[in-house]
């Protein structure tokens, strides 16, 4: 309240347990930031002065870092989705890869979009997140990916006539979708609680994780598994 009252009211606290100690974490361009650490001083000397607070250190984070820092973002996401191709490429075929690659982007597209409505910030939190989130993504699409090929070698091995490669796909989904659902509720009910519990520090981890769970859940079934369809049609 002593901070709005004094203009600068879109200011982040962040409490650290058992210590007392308060940090402090404002978003301003790099010329108004040279002397908030002062301001916030004179600020809490002045309203709160029997509370004794004394400006321990000052850091700031400059666009060019920010700039490397997305960089480097970008480029594990890549490296990752790279390695998802070659990895599902040895295990299964180019077309699995292919599949569970677009399904990962997609899952992390969908994330990022949800956090630029919703005005989250994008730190190296929320991109830990999304890395989180594709190897989440990525498990659930193997587990149905492995009863695909099981279901197709079946039916190759049938005498009896060779089904569509759509209804191995959609019967293969309907046998793992109990796991499915009952994975992605035990996962959902440890991010509530990180969610509602964990403070305002993982909030928005939290949250991204909790919005790519169901993205990447639908993505598995409604993304994945199509672009195998397409892809093998001859």
């Amino acid at each position: 309240k002593v901070l709005e009252d004094n203009g600068l009211g879109d200011v982040n606290l962040q409490q650290v347990e058992n210590e007392n100690r308060l940090i402090v974490r404002l978003k301003k361009s790099e010329e108004k930031a040279s002397n908030l650490g002062e301001q916030i001083t004179v600020i809490f000397d002045k309203n709160l002065s029997e509370k004794g607070f004394v400006m321990e250190s000052q850091e700031a984070i400059g666009s060019s870092i920010s700039e490397v820092l997305r960089n480097k973002a970008l480029q594990a996401i890549a490296i990752s989705l790279i390695g998802v191709i070659l990895y599902l490429a040895m295990r299964f075929d180019l077309s699995f890869g292919v599949a569970a690659a677009i399904a990962t982007f997609h899952d992390v597209l969908v994330v990022l979009g949800i956090c630029w409505l919703l005005n989250i910030e994008i730190t190296l939190l929320i991109v830990t997140a999304l890395l989180t989130l594709a190897g989440y993504s990525l498990n659930d699409s193997v587990v149905v990916f492995d009863r695909i090929r099981e279901n197709m070698k079946k039916a190759e091995q049938s005498s009896s006539k060779k089904k569509p490669l759509s209804d191995t796909i959609n019967i293969s989904i309907n046998e793992v979708i109990s796991r499915t659902i009952v994975t992605s509720l035990t996962t959902a009910l440890v991010l509530f609680a990180l969610f509602f519990l964990g403070g305002t520090v993982i909030h928005d981890f939290s949250f991204a994780l909790l919005a790519g769970l169901l993205v990447g859940t639908y993505s598995s079934i409604f993304v994945s598994s199509p672009v195998l369809s397409l892809w093998k049609k001859e």
